[in-house]
Order: C-alpha cells, then sequence, then structure tokens
C-alpha cells in the first residue's frame, strides 16, 4: 500500500465526509487520483462502510447497550469461525471480536430494553450447541465512542459527606 493510499485511509477514518477535493488538498494529490484510491479501497473491500457516530443520549433514542462475553467449545475443523458466522446473523448484534483472556468472543448488542437484551441472551446466544458461558454487561453511559468523546469533561460531582 503506498503512503497516498494510507493517507487517504487516515483521513477517511477521521472524518468520512471529507470529499477528494479535500484530500487531494491535504495530500498534495489530484481529485482524480484521490477519487480513484477511494473507489478502489471501496472494491477490494478496505473501506466497508461509511457511518455516522451518534450520541443516543442527547438525541433521545431509548434504547439499551450491551458487552456480552461468550465462551465456547470450538468447533471440530472451523474453530470460531462457524460459531461467529451464527451470532454476527442476529441484528442485535452490533460488534463481533474473538478475545484472548477467559472469554473466547466479546460481543456488542443494541436492544429495546434489558428485557429484549436478556430474551437474546437466553433464548438466542445460550441456545447455541457450542456456547458454554455467557456474561452480560449493561452498558449504562457511553462516554466515547470511535474515539471521539461526548459532551463535558468526566468530573466528579459528587458532595463529600461528613
Amino acid at each position: 500500500m503506498d503512503k497516498i493510499t494510507k493517507k487517504v485511509i487516515e483521513l477517511l477514518k477521521e472524518d468520512a465526509r471529507y470529499t477528494a477535493a479535500q484530500i487531494a488538498n491535504m495530500v498534495g494529490s489530484d481529485e482524480k487520483t484521490i477519487a480513484k484510491v477511494v473507489a478502489e479501497l471501496e472494491d477490494s473491500g478496505v473501506i466497508v462502510k461509511y457511518t455516522t457516530i451518534i450520541n443516543n443520549e442527547k438525541a433521545g433514542d431509548e434504547y439499551v447497550d450491551a458487552l456480552i462475553e461468550v465462551k465456547v467449545n470450538p468447533q471440530n475443523r472451523s474453530g470460531y469461525e462457524a460459531i461467529a458466522t451464527e451470532i454476527a446473523k442476529y441484528d442485535m448484534v452490533k460488534n463481533l471480536y474473538l478475545m484472548s483472556g477467559t472469554f473466547d468472543l466479546a460481543l456488542t448488542i443494541e436492544g429495546k430494553s434489558i428485557k429484549d437484551i436478556a430474551l437474546f441472551v437466553s433464548e438466542e446466544l445460550s441456545a447455541i450447541d457450542s456456547v458454554v458461558s455467557v456474561a452480560t454487561h449493561f452498558i449504562m453511559k457511553e462516554y466515547k465512542s470511535s474515539g471521539v468523546s461526548f459532551g463535558e469533561s468526566v468530573s466528579d460531582k459528587r458532595e463529600i459527606v461528613r
């Protein structure tokens, strides 16, 4: 991967709204070359999706996020891939990772309520044959997402009790 392509990726990670003209200006290239580089990155699957980071609390969205750790028995010949593929099919699953440590997989899910998440864990996730155990952690507040901090700095507003 050449230097310009790497810089284009870096800039698009920073802000996917940059136009080819803006990127060309920043990297010292021409707009046509940058448009071609971006198209090649999209076609090759390096750029998978463009998205927006939303502060759901300010947007007034009512939802519940959870981080779920899953211990599994890897399947013969396919290891973790088949299990991960099966779990990834669920719309509630937003992120899915193979992990080191006590648990094998970690996923984040989004539901309309705690009950939605509880039903997913008990009726869907736990029903997968290879799943051995699950630990669910409900996300109470989001302070930072994809490298972007939300709102004011975090400060301790508790009062001292004497």
